[in-house]
């Protein structure tokens, strides 16, 4: 079935972060009081890796309670914020697979679990503002992956009519599980990001591709 909509997760899988997610977790972590060292710091940064792809609000209030999690969200993302100008590039080949896509007809979505303003602060510090039909972050009445939602929100927002005419591509098991939930006929996990081929495949991933440069070879039918 021809794919009409390419759903892409950003952190890890068409932008590269250096690694801010885990040093804005430090922060957010040092800023609810756990200890900067032992069993309780390791156990949830530990906790964050799994999770990469996730709302970081639901992966902070599994952590810390909703008591706290707000707290450690709001510094979790004025650290990453902080630090996007400098920290966040495209990943190679990225911008030029959207243009592809779209220039094929294939709508283009973007997703992500951080917060919309954190999201659009990456796509100002990128110059993307208008690089895809439409970008989705979890709010009200959508969640986050490994949920279905952000997924399904995009066909409806753009006029998809066949979950199965849809593909998706993340670096992490939550990406995965998001697609395979919706379903998607292409759920693609991307070796550039948290998650390896193993626990890709793992996690159900109908292809493991080296970077979403690779994707246009997958999807676009002549």
């Amino acid at each position: 079935m021809q794919i009409e909509l390419a759903v892409l997760d950003m952190a890890g899988t068409v932008v590269s972060d250096d690694g801010l997610v885990v040093r804005a977790f430090e922060e957010a972590a040092t800023a609810v009081g756990v200890p900067a060292d032992g069993p309780e710091r390791d156990a949830a940064r530990r906790y964050v890796l799994d999770t990469m792809g996730q709302s970081k609000i639901a992966v902070f209030t599994h952590l810390f309670g909703e008591g706290r999690a707000e707290e450690a969200n709001i510094a979790f993302e004025k650290t990453y914020e902080r630090f996007i100008e400098t920290g966040a590039s495209p990943i190679p080949g990225a911008a030029e697979t959207i243009s592809a896509l779209r220039g094929a007809g294939v709508r283009v979505a973007l997703t992500t679990g951080f917060s919309p303003s954190t999201q659009q602060r990456i796509l100002d510090a990128l110059g993307w503002d208008d690089i895809a039909d439409v970008v989705l972050a979890p709010g009200p009445g959508v969640r986050g992956r490994p949920y279905p939602d952000l997924v399904l929100t995009a066909l409806m927002r753009t006029g998809v009519d066949d979950v199965r005419k849809v593909a998706v591509v993340g670096d992490t098991v939550s990406d995965i599980a998001a697609g395979l939930r919706a379903g998607s006929s292409v759920v693609a996990g991307v070796l550039t990001g948290a998650h390896d081929t193993a626990t890709l495949k793992a996690a159900g991933a109908t292809h493991i591709i080296g970077s979403v440069a690779e994707l246009p070879a997958i999807v676009l039918t002549d």
